[in-house]
């Protein structure tokens, strides 16, 4: 059997999660963010899921995805019903899942080239 390794090349890799913490590529990131293929975006302002609003989810609006992997933390939550209609009127998926869980797939995702944003809730910093 051969195997061949394979490196991403044009999109971003989360190589770690812990509870306070995530690793996109080489780089270590203590605050909630969105990752894309090619966006990374470390200063959203969403500590908790409670701070989810209209306008902390403009930019994963305008990225218009297929799918938004949101991770909360070591612990199942479910976002509000209201939170998940808005997703549906956009046209966007919307699953919700712990934060190690949504690292996962969305570098399952990213391996097959779909267009996935993940959405990681990390708490606020001390």
């Amino acid at each position: 059997m051969q195997l061949t390794e394979h490196r991403p090349g044009n999109h971003h890799v989360i190589r770690r999660a812990e509870p306070n913490a995530v690793w996109v590529d080489d780089q270590r990131i203590a605050t909630s963010l969105l990752v894309g293929a090619r966006l990374l975006q470390t200063d959203w302002p969403v500590h908790a899921l409670g701070d989810l609003d209209d306008e902390t989810l403009q930019p994963l609006f305008k990225l218009s995805p297929e799918v938004v992997l949101l991770g909360v933390g070591e612990r199942q939550q479910l976002p509000d019903p209201i939170l998940q209609r808005r997703f549906l009127e956009q046209g966007i998926g919307l699953e919700c899942m712990t934060l190690p869980a949504a690292c996962r797939t969305f570098n399952v995702l990213m391996s097959e080239n779909r267009r996935a944003v993940a959405a990681l809730i990390l708490p606020r910093g001390d």
